[in-house]
């Protein structure tokens, strides 16, 4: 048979660019963060993340070999990638039980119930994250505390309990350090830590192609926009953009999390879309709800409007100049 007459479906153009070296890539710009984050918060960063990597790898091998019998994927190193994910978002100081169930839930619920890596709607990592937050909840916020660091609360829940006992932003700014925040002494989930770190895993991954600046600008520019009106109407009450950039989960979620292939938009107005749904909804989370913290859920939130995003958001097709005439 004349193999030239044989018809495929998409994609026809191929590259260099395989599943193992994407991942591979968010490896390397993710081993700076661990690297400053030991050097904060001590060994118990090293035992969380190896727990957590470990155990997703097997448990997705488990999975794989014994419940879908399919072809085996844990070489591709995605289960390496939410592993760290998902203890980047944890306490130094968390029990590895509660690691390993958060691993499970990651892998288990988030990923393989769907089929594997690119049938998951929702970010994994996150999914074993928001489980643990809501059935753990005094582990998942208690963080040890660091040199030079006014308080073992986070940043975010420092200023929120401040602003609730009466005290003025100005006042309660007076708890932090800018160059702190920036460098990385802050308690905190410990991938939250080294805003600068993350900055250069950012780059690392722009120079790599591994993602595109659409959605980090998007939800970064979009919660330094809603914030900024809103310290500019009342800098009493509210924080400034700096602080809400640099704090929290804000930097690792957009650069990290958000730009996961499978669960964000296909197409730059999607991206957009998807961008400012994520920072809009932190903020709220944020000022107005009752965790100080929203990026996870607000990532988690606009994964399930991504179908539906790139249903309607879709681009202008090759040669078309408008509608057809009747």
């Amino acid at each position: 048979m004349d193999k030239s007459l044989i018809v495929s479906p998409s994609p026809h153009v191929h590259g260099r660019q395989t599943t193992a070296r994407l991942m591979s890539d968010v490896v390397v710009a993710l081993l700076p963060v661990l690297a400053v984050s030991t050097w904060v918060f001590g060994p118990g960063v090293l035992w969380v993340t190896g727990t957590a990597v470990g155990c997703c790898v097997v448990f997705e091998y488990l999975i794989q070999r014994f419940l879908l019998r399919g072809p085996l994927t844990v070489n591709n190193w995605s289960a390496v990638v939410t592993g760290m994910l998902l203890a980047f978002n944890l306490p130094a100081s968390i029990p590895l039980w509660m690691v390993a169930v958060g691993a499970l839930v990651a892998i288990g619920v988030g990923k393989m119930t769907f089929g594997g890596l690119g049938k998951n709607p929702f970010n994994p990592a996150l999914v074993g994250r928001v489980f643990m937050l809501l059935s753990f909840p005094v582990a998942m916020t208690t963080f040890p505390e660091v040199a030079d660091a006014a308080t073992g609360a986070t940043p975010l829940s420092a200023m929120k309990g401040a602003l609730a006992s009466g005290m003025t932003v100005p006042e309660a700014m007076r708890m932090f350090d800018y160059r702190a925040l920036l460098v990385g002494f802050k308690s905190g989930s410990f991938g939250e830590v080294p805003a600068l770190v993350l900055l250069l895993g950012f780059a690392w991954l722009l120079v790599r192609r591994v993602i595109t600046w659409h959605i980090p600008v998007y939800v970064l520019g979009t919660m330094a926009l809603f914030t900024g009106i809103l310290w500019g109407v009342d800098p009493e009450r509210y924080m400034s953009p700096l602080f809400h950039l640099l704090t929290g989960g804000a930097l690792l979620g957009a650069i990290f999390m958000a730009t996961d292939y499978v669960t964000s938009p296909m197409t730059g107005r999607g991206m957009l879309l998807y961008g400012m749904g994520i920072g809009i909804i932190t903020v709220l989370i944020r000022l107005w709800g009752q965790y100080p913290e929203g990026m996870s859920f607000a990532i988690l939130i606009m994964n399930a409007f991504v179908p539906l995003i790139d249903k309607y958001v879709k681009p202008r097709r090759f040669g078309a100049v408008g509608k057809a005439k009747a």
